[in-house]
């Protein structure tokens, strides 16, 4: 059970990150934990379905191409588009 809960909020971090890119510092606060049955964040990193980036002097998170991927084969209804897809697709 505790593997089906840690991948289910695998998708909720990635449809999280799929939305915007996000400060380090916003994603920590948000994701990390101390509790070893919930290593959602960590299991994002060592899967490459989140990457970290520099963008103005911060460290910034987004979902890889891989953490698309994932969200496109489980179905998710939430943004799964490239972002510069999503920014071609508004007026």
């Amino acid at each position: 059970m505790a593997d089906t809960v840690v991948e289910n909020l695998i998708i909720e971090l990635l449809e999280w990150l799929a939305k915007r890119e996000r400060s380090y510092e916003e994603v920590m606060e948000a994701w990390r934990t101390s509790c070893p049955r919930l290593p959602v964040w960590e299991e994002a990193n060592d899967r490459g379905l989140v990457v970290r980036d520099e963008a103005n002097g911060c460290c910034v998170v987004r979902i890889s191409e891989l953490g698309r991927a994932l969200l496109a084969q489980r179905g998710s209804t939430r943004s799964v588009d490239s972002p510069e897809a999503a920014s071609k697709s508004q007026p």
